[in-house]
């Protein structure tokens, strides 16, 4: 009986290495929030995270190339996103966290739409 039980849970866990696996976070910096602010090229509405390209203007006048996401798609769609809510041409501004190693990439807290519009991407 101890065997079987013994077993059993060998099994279990090994059904649940993909899962686990397959579940990850952001590489971020959580020490302050950054604010990107463009016009979008491109929005990627699939899993695991939906993404929006983004032309940004720098400082020096340069315009540099960002990407920013969220969550799975039924979590963002919670928060009334839909594969419409943005489009190329659009201009918007994202609110998260940078990639640790300062890649432009960020993990979204909320966007602010052209028209003052705010949406929250994980949570209300």
């Amino acid at each position: 009986m101890k065997l079987r039980l013994q077993a059993l849970a060998l099994v279990v866990g090994l059904l649940c290495v993909p899962a686990l696996s397959a579940h990850h976070s952001w590489p971020v910096s959580r020490a302050s929030l950054v604010t990107v602010k463009g016009t979008v090229t491109a929005f990627e509405w699939r899993n695991p995270h939906p993404m929006i390209s983004l032309d940004v203007t720098a400082d020096n006048g340069t315009t540099e190339k960002w990407s920013v996401g969220g969550p799975a798609l039924n979590r963002m769609g919670g928060n009334g996103w839909t594969e419409d809510t943005v489009k190329p041409g659009d201009a918007i501004t994202g609110i998260g966290y940078q990639f640790a190693d300062g890649s432009k990439i960020v993990r979204l807290e909320r966007v602010v739409l052209a028209d003052g519009t705010e949406l929250l991407v994980y949570g209300r």
